[in-house]
Parts: structure tokens; C-alpha cells; sequence
């Protein structure tokens, strides 16, 4: 039996996703074939080449004219003539730069700011160019913006054929779908974990099906799919782009599917699974989730390594399954069904951190899972020191009471580099609202305590949680401002209603008179709301708007594009013995 697991575009593309490495170990385990490729990573390494963005600019030529002069008038869904007239200007100068832009990005050269600066801004311009033949679709580092949406089966449908507006169907095309038929898999797995990547994923699945060639059974799993485990049942006319779909954790049910289809046995019997079966949708039982100690360390064996936009190797991994306090009302972790956690022991995490560095050469781990607990932040550092084991490392971590400051010097001294802590709000009311379990007197005695221990911080806030008042968002406000000397970077939103968090599942109880669920979106996460009391969707995004234009401008802003380019930074600051760059404090008014 073969298996070919894929996982689509767009997920930032500096760090491998360990939904494919996961999967692959548990299946090569048990005497599997598997091929998997992350055509996040290919996809943007072949874009970024001069070859594709000639290509690119000849195909705006042909649309526009050689300076688009030709350009149609009354045509709705097409770019700005100043965008295309711009593209074409400066594209060949782009192409021209963007592979060495490329390189630098992935090389040391990143970390000097000036080089990295014009190296970045490059990539966003080559990104921004390619997408201009799909316009209004959208391809950038952070995410993708489909011309349809992804969250109707109706349009998704129509998407997949879409030439006009689906950058992924060329690329797909004459990539991966040649590899495919040359393979000839028996399952085919394409990981979905965000909504993003559903019409890169759908499309991958179109395409297959549509092949005469191909005889592959064709499934869909990850986090985005497991949200539409309820609603993909209803509208049968999208399995036309896969055969099934893997819910929850996918090790057991993928092997046993695998099998079943190996064997010809019916599917009745493969849990987790929601499938077709003739003109019927069928939803089989789920199973009790496997403990993560039980499960394989990760296979990144035929991962594209070397193609990640990053400047230094970094590999995530998990020293948990699931939440250990679980209870957050904003949050949807466990989608809905029972919670259920399980950790490795730090012993393991420094055992499997030891076989990736031998295996790979790594040096850099980034902790994916939702929290790392107060226990394995206590002992990981000491099992290092005895293993003499240097790494940089970081992850989420919860502003506990039990985490002091002698474990937070611990972890600075074991390598630990960045943390990332939701703060959500510092306004006592609405943090109990939230069911956070967070105090603000742990928040700043901990944020205090990080900084001084050498750890980047990196908080993650948003406004309008049901019931917020403008006086509760102040709050937060002051409270990151009375503390900018200590944080050093931050993610920023507004409250989204997703589906099966606790304020989705049980709106009375958060003060939601209403939930907006309109009929077209069949494959939605995200809703509309309106609330008793407090602040409006609408007016949260207005204070949004207004801190973010309070923010001072940093003159690297390549170093905070994401998690693991702000990892990679930290590390590289402590290596150097540099200061770190407080978020909130104006570089000019840094003492240097």
C-alpha cells in the first residue's frame, strides 16, 4: 500500500506544519509507504523564481497590454490599471532580484535588518505581482484571499475550475498532479488545518478526481475539517472533490482506512470518518484519542527542508495533545467534544529534541501545542543541562501563578527564547467573563520576570469578547503600555464567534442575543453576532484600528512577520548578546 499525504497553500511558510510528519511516523510505523510533500513551501519556492514571475508578467501583457493601455472598460473583478501599469514597470526588476532575495531570507544575511529589509519587501512585491493575473484573489506570506469564498459549498464548487482566479490550478497542474500519476498511490491525504488553505486543498482534490488516470481514494483531515465534521454531511455535492474526510486526531483512522481499502472491507468499521458511500453520506463513530505517549516522534524524512523561507532551520513539536486548562470561552480547542489532554514527560521532549538534532542538524524547536504546562517548564530544563543538550526553543505558555521567576531563569538558562502568552484582556471583568483563569497581577509580576530572564515576549490580546466595555478595553491598554519595557512583540485582533467555542455553543450564558447564520455559507467557522450589552463587533474593530495607529513603526518590521521569524530574531539577539527591542517603545527613544 502507498499513501501520499499533502499539505496545501497558504500556511507561512518558514517552519515545516507537523500535521504530514505525524501522520507519516504513525504510518510508516506500521509498515506503510508514504510519500508526503508540503506544497505550502514548494509552492512558494516556485513562485519566487524568475522564471514564474516572467511568466507572469507576459500574462498580464497579454491581458492589459505591453503597458496596460488595453485595458477593458465596465469590467468588474479586475485590478486597478495603476496596479497592473506599476507590475508590469517594476516587475522585470523584481524578477531580476527576487531569487536572491530569496536566498537572503534563508541565510544569515536575514538578521542585518537593512539587507533583509529590501530582501523582504521584494518577496511581498513578487507575491503581490503573481497574484495580480487572479485579482481579486490574493497570495501573501500570512494567508490567502480566495475570489470566492471558501466558506459556501456553492462557490467552492465553482472555484476549483476556476482558471481566471485560481492561481493553484497551473501550479498544481503540472506539479504535483504529475508526481500523483506517476506514483500511483492508493490513498491520497490532504491536510486542511485552516481555512486559508480549503481552496488549495479542494482544488488538489478536484483535480485527482477529474484525472482518468488516477485510482486513488481521496481523504481530507486537520483542525479546519474536524470544525465542519457536522455540516460536511449535509451537503453531499462536495464530496464530488474527495471520497472522505478524517475528523479529530487522524494516526488510527488513516492506517485503518488505509487498510479497508487495502483489503477491499468496507468502511463502516474505520473510525472518525465521514464519507461517501453511493448516494449516502456516512458518519461513523469516533474513538477515544490516542495519548501523545503512545504516538511516534514526528518524520520529517521528505519534508523540503531546505525550502522554507526561514534563515535558520526551526522544527515544531508537541509536548501535549490538546488544552490542560481547556475552559476558555473564546477558544474552541476540542471542537466542541469532551476535552482531552495528555503530555509528554519531559524526559521525552529532551530525548526527541536530541533525535531531530542528530537526524537534521536542528537547533531550534518551536513548541506548537496550545500551552506548555507549568510541570514540564519545571524539569525540561534540568533533563537538558544534564544532557548538555544547547537548543533554542520556545512556545505558548499560560499566565499560571505557579510559574515564578526561579522557573522562568530556569528555562532563559535551558535555551528557551521566546514565549508566547495570551493576555487577551487585562480588565478583571472581562477576563472572568472569559472564563480565563488569568489574574493581572500574575501577568505583570510574569511578563517582569521573562524579560529579565533574557525571553522575548510575545502576548496575544484582542477586544470586543461579548459584554466589553470601552472602559474594559482601556484597561488592557493601560496595562500594555505600564508594562511596553517588557513586551516585545504582540498579535492584536478583535473577539471572532467560531464555531463550537463555548460562546458559540452556549451564547446565553456570554451575553450573545443572536448568532447570524446565513444559508450560502454551509462551511462556515466564523459568524456574525450581536450581544445584550457592551461594545459591537463594529466597534471593536474601530479600537483596533485606532491602538494600531498608535503603534510606533519598527525599521525591521521583517523580524515580526511571524512567530517563528520573531523566534529566530530572539535567538539570534541572545547569541549576539544584543538587547531586545521593546514592542511599544519608539527605537529613537531607545537608550543604545
Amino acid at each position: 500500500m502507498k499513501v501520499m499525504l499533502l499539505f496545501p497553500p497558504n500556511w507561512t511558510p518558514s517552519m515545516p506544519h507537523l500535521a504530514l510528519p505525524t501522520l507519516t511516523a504513525y504510518l510508516r510505523q506500521h509498515g506503510i509507504e508514504v510519500i508526503q510533500r508540503d506544497l505550502n513551501a514548494t509552492t512558494f519556492d516556485e513562485i519566487l523564481t524568475r522564471d514564474y514571475m516572467l511568466h507572469t508578467l507576459a500574462k498580464l501583457r497579454e491581458m492589459y497590454g505591453a503597458d496596460a493601455s488595453h485595458y477593458p472598460e465596465n469590467r468588474r473583478n479586475i485590478p486597478k490599471q495603476e496596479q497592473v501599469a506599476w507590475a508590469l514597470h517594476e516587475g522585470p526588476r523584481i524578477a531580476n532580484q527576487v531569487e536572491h532575495a530569496k536566498r537572503t531570507m534563508k541565510s544569515q544575511t536575514f538578521f542585518d535588518g537593512e539587507k533583509s529589509l529590501s530582501a523582504f519587501e521584494t518577496v511581498i512585491m513578487a507575491l503581490e505581482i503573481a497574484s495580480l493575473p487572479y485579482y481579486p484573489a490574493s497570495l501573501n506570506l500570512q494567508t490567502y484571499i480566495s475570489a470566492h469564498p471558501t466558506d459556501s459549498s456553492e462557490a467552492l464548487l465553482e472555484a476549483v475550475h476556476d482558471e481566471d482566479h485560481n492561481i493553484f490550478l497551473g501550479i498544481f497542474r503540472n506539479g504535483i498532479l504529475e508526481e500523483i500519476k506517476r506514483e500511483q498511490p492508493d490513498v491520497v491525504g490532504i491536510s486542511i488545518p485552516s481555512m486559508p488553505q480549503m481552496l488549495a486543498g479542494m482544488t488538489l482534490g478536484y483535480l485527482i478526481k477529474q484525472e482518468s488516470g488516477l485510482d486513488c481514494h481521496v481523504t481530507i483531515g486537520g483542525p479546519h475539517v474536524s470544525m465542519l465534521r457536522d455540516e460536511l454531511a449535509k451537503v453531499p455535492r462536495i464530496f464530488s472533490l474527495f471520497d472522505s474526510a478524517v475528523v479529530f486526531d487522524g494516526e488510527v483512522p488513516l492506517l485503518q482506512l488505509t487498510q479497508a481499502i487495502a483489503e477491499g472491507h468496507d468502511l463502516a468499521q474505520v473510525p472518525n470518518l465521514v464519507y461517501r458511500d453511493g448516494d449516502q453520506i456516512r458518519v461513523n463513530e469516533r474513538k477515544t484519542p490516542e495519548k501523545i505517549g503512545d504516538l511516534p516522534l514526528p518524520d520529517f524524512d521528505g519534508m523540503p527542508l531546505d525550502k522554507y523561507l526561514a534563515p535558520q532551520l526551526a522544527l515544531p513539536l508537541l509536548t501535549a495533545r490538546g488544552c490542560y486548562f481547556g475552559k476558555c470561552a473564546f477558544c474552541n480547542v476540542g471542537y466542541g467534544e469532551p476535552e482531552s489532554f495528555s503530555q509528554l514527560r519531559a524526559e521525552q521532549l529532551a530525548d526527541q529534541m536530541m533525535i531531530l538534532r542528530e537526524k537534521y542538524g536542528v537547533r531550534h524547536i518551536f513548541f506548537s501545542d496550545e500551552a506548555i504546562t507549568p510541570k514540564n517548564l519545571r524539569h525540561l530544563p534540568s533533563v537538558l543541562k544534564e544532557l548538555d543538550a544547547q537548543f533554542h526553543w520556545g512556545g505558548c505558555v499560560r499566565f499560571e501563578k505557579v510559574v515564578s521567576k526561579e522557573m522562568l531563569d530556569g528555562i532563559g538558562e535551558a535555551g528557551c527564547r521566546m514565549i508566547l502568552f495570551g493576555l487577551e484582556s487585562a480588565s478583571e471583568a472581562v477576563v472572568k467573563r472569559m472564563i480565563k483563569g488569568t489574574f493581572a497581577d500574575d501577568m505583570s509580576r510574569i511578563l517582569i520576570d521573562s524579560e529579565q530572564a533574557g525571553i522575548w515576549n510575545h502576548t496575544f490580546f484582542f477586544f470586543g469578547f461579548p459584554g466589553e466595555t470601552l472602559e474594559d478595553a482601556q484597561e488592557t491598554v493601560n496595562f500594555l503600555f505600564q508594562h511596553k519595557p517588557y513586551i516585545h512583540s504582540a498579535a492584536m485582533g478583535t473577539f471572532l464567534m467560531e464555531r463550537y467555542s463555548p460562546a458559540h455553543r452556549f451564547p446565553d450564558r456570554f451575553g450573545v442575543s443572536r448568532i447570524v447564520e446565513e444559508a450560502d455559507k454551509d462551511l462556515a467557522i466564523y459568524f456574525d453576532y450581536e450581544v445584550e450589552e457592551g461594545m459591537d463587533a463594529d466597534f471593536a474593530d474601530r479600537i483596533a484600528d485606532r491602538f494600531m495607529d498608535t503603534l510606533p513603526t519598527k525599521s525591521y518590521p521583517q523580524f515580526y512577520a511571524n512567530d517563528v521569524y520573531r523566534f529566530l530574531y530572539a535567538s539570534h539577539l541572545a547569541e549576539t548578546e544584543q538587547r531586545m527591542v521593546p514592542w511599544l517603545i519608539p527605537e529613537q527613544g531607545m537608550a543604545q
